[in-house]
C-alpha cells in the first residue's frame, strides 16, 4: 500500500491537531454552573463562591495555562476536581471562592494574557466583601502569567492585595519539549500546519527552555523567549509586595531521582506507508547525538542532530505524554501508524518549577536540590512531589499542603 502526498495531507487535517498539553476530556461529568462570569481583556473568568459565602468574600485566583485555542473552562474544572484530589470543592468547603481564569487564545503572549489576569485582580478587590486578602496564581503556564500579571500592577503603583502568590509546575527557568517532536512538528508542516503553528506560537516559544522554528533548525533559546525574560526583569522579576509571600508546588522531587525514561531510546517508530524510516528518540547528552530520523511520504529519510544538550527526557520533574499524544494522533491516521514505546517525558524540571536553576546540565536536573539553594530561591516556601508525576496533577500530597498555605 502506498499513499501520496495528498491522501497524506487530507488524513492528516481530517482529524484534530495534535496539541501538546494535557486534555482532552474524559469524562462527562458538567461542572457547576458558575455563581458570576466575568468578561474580561482576552480572556473570561469563572466564579463559584465558597461555603458559606452568598457573595465573593476569600478570593483565589487559577490561571489557566498553556494549550492552543480559547480556554476550556469545564477541562480546567475536570482537571482540578475529578482527578486524584478535589481541590476546587476543598478550596471551596474552607471558605474560599474559586475564580478560575481562562484566556481567549492560549497561545498567545503571556504578557497579553496577563492583561486577563491583572483585569481579575482588579475585578475582585472591587466585588469582594470585606477586605480578605486575595490569593493569586496558576498551574503551569499560568503561574507565569500571574507571576508577570502581579509584577506589573506592582510597577504600575496599583495594589493588588494578593498575600499569596502560587505557582503550581509553572516553567520559570524553562520547560521541554524533545527536540525530536518539535521537529516532526515542522517536518509535517506541508501536510498539515497546525501542529507546527503550536510549537512556533508565541506562547511555546516563551515558555520553552530551547526551541526550533523548523526542522533544520539548531536548538537555541528563542528571540521572543529573552524579550519575555526581558519584560519579566523590567516589572522587578516577581511580585514584591512586603505582604505578599511566593510559594511553588512541583509535581517532581527534589532527590534527583529520575522518571526512569532512558537517554536514546526509540519513542516513536514509523510502521505505516507513510512514515517507514521515521524515528523518535530521546534526548542524549554530548555532541552528534541523533534524535529523530523523519521520513514522510515520499520524501528521502532525514537526521535531526543535537549537540552540547542535557539527558533532559528522563529528569525529574513533572511529565508530558508528548510522544502519547503525537502516536495516539499518527495511529488515527490511515497510513501513519507507529510504535510507541516510550509515551512521556519530562516537560517542567523540579530545578524550573521551583525556580533553583537553568536546566542546562545533566548535574543541574539531576543533582538534589537542597535547604541552602532553596533559601535563595524567591519563593518563601516550596512542596515538591514524591516521585515525577503528570505536570500539574492535583495530588492529594500537593494539594493538602496548598490548602494550608491558603490567607
Amino acid at each position: 500500500m502506498s499513499i501520496t502526498e495528498e491522501q497524506a495531507a487530507e488524513a492528516f487535517q481530517a482529524g484534530p491537531p495534535v496539541i501538546l498539553a494535557p486534555g482532552p476530556r474524559t469524562t462527562d461529568r458538567i461542572p457547576p454552573p458558575p455563581n458570576d462570569v466575568w468578561e474580561l481583556p482576552y480572556g473570561t473568568a469563572w466564579v463559584y463562591h465558597g461555603e458559606g459565602n452568598g457573595r465573593l468574600t476569600r478570593p483565589v485566583l487559577i490561571a489557566d495555562g498553556f494549550s492552543t485555542g480559547p480556554s476550556d473552562l469545564s477541562l480546567t474544572w475536570e482537571l482540578l476536581e475529578y482527578g486524584p484530589f478535589p481541590l476546587l470543592s476543598e478550596i471551596r468547603r474552607r471558605g474560599r471562592d474559586v475564580v478560575l481564569i481562562g484566556y481567549h487564545e492560549r497561545s498567545a503572549s503571556i504578557l497579553q494574557n496577563a492583561e486577563a489576569v491583572m483585569a481579575a485582580v482588579i475585578e475582585a478587590i472591587g466585588r469582594r466583601v470585606g477586605d480578605h486578602p486575595l490569593t493569586v496564581g496558576g498551574f503551569s503556564m499560568g503561574g507565569l502569567v500571574t507571576r508577570y500579571a502581579l509584577a506589573k500592577l506592582e510597577a504600575d503603583g496599583i495594589e493588588h492585595e494578593a498575600q499569596l502568590y502560587y505557582s503550581w509546575d509553572s516553567p520559570h527557568t524553562g520547560a521541554w519539549i524533545p527536540v525530536a517532536l518539535q521537529a516532526f512538528a515542522h517536518y509535517t508542516k506541508k501536510l498539515d500546519p497546525r501542529f507546527s503553528a503550536q510549537i512556533n506560537s508565541p506562547a511555546a516559544q516563551e515558555l520553552l527552555w530551547k526551541h526550533i522554528a523548523s526542522w533544520e533548525d539548531k536548538p537555541a533559546t528563542s528571540e521572543r523567549r529573552l524579550a519575555f525574560l526581558r519584560a519579566l526583569r523590567e516589572v522587578g522579576d516577581w511580585p514584591r509586595a512586603r505582604e505578599t509571600r511566593l510559594i511553588a508546588l512541583a509535581n517532581g522531587p527534589d532527590n534527583g531521582e529520575g522518571n526512569g525514561v532512558a537517554p536514546g531510546a526509540e519513542a516513536v517508530t514509523g510502521k505505516g506507508p507513510a512514515v517507514t524510516g521515521t524515528e523518535l528518540r530521546t534526548q542524549s547528552e554530548g555532541d552528534d547525538q541523533l534524535v529523530a530520523k523523519l521520513r514522510v511520504v515520499t520524501i528521502p529519510t532525514r537526521e535531526i542532530r543535537t549537540g552540547q544538550l542535557p539527558d533532559i527526557d528522563g529528569a525529574p520533574g513533572g511529565t508530558l505524554p508528548g510522544f502519547g499524544i503525537l502516536a495516539d494522533a499518527l495511529n488515527e491516521t490511515p497510513g501513519f501508524g507507529v510504535d510507541n514505546p516510550i509515551r512521556e517525558h519530562c516537560f517542567v524540571p523540579a530545578v524550573s518549577a521551583v525556580s533553583a536553576r537553568e536546566p542546562a546540565t545533566h548535574d543541574d536536573l539531576y543533582t538534589p536540590i537542597g535547604d541552602e539553594e532553596l533559601e535563595e530561591s524567591p519563593f518563601h516556601a516550596v512542596k515538591f512531589a514524591s516521585q515525577s508525576e503528570t505536570h500539574t496533577l492535583a495530588t492529594e500530597e500537593l494539594s493538602t499542603w496548598f490548602l494550608d498555605q491558603l490567607p
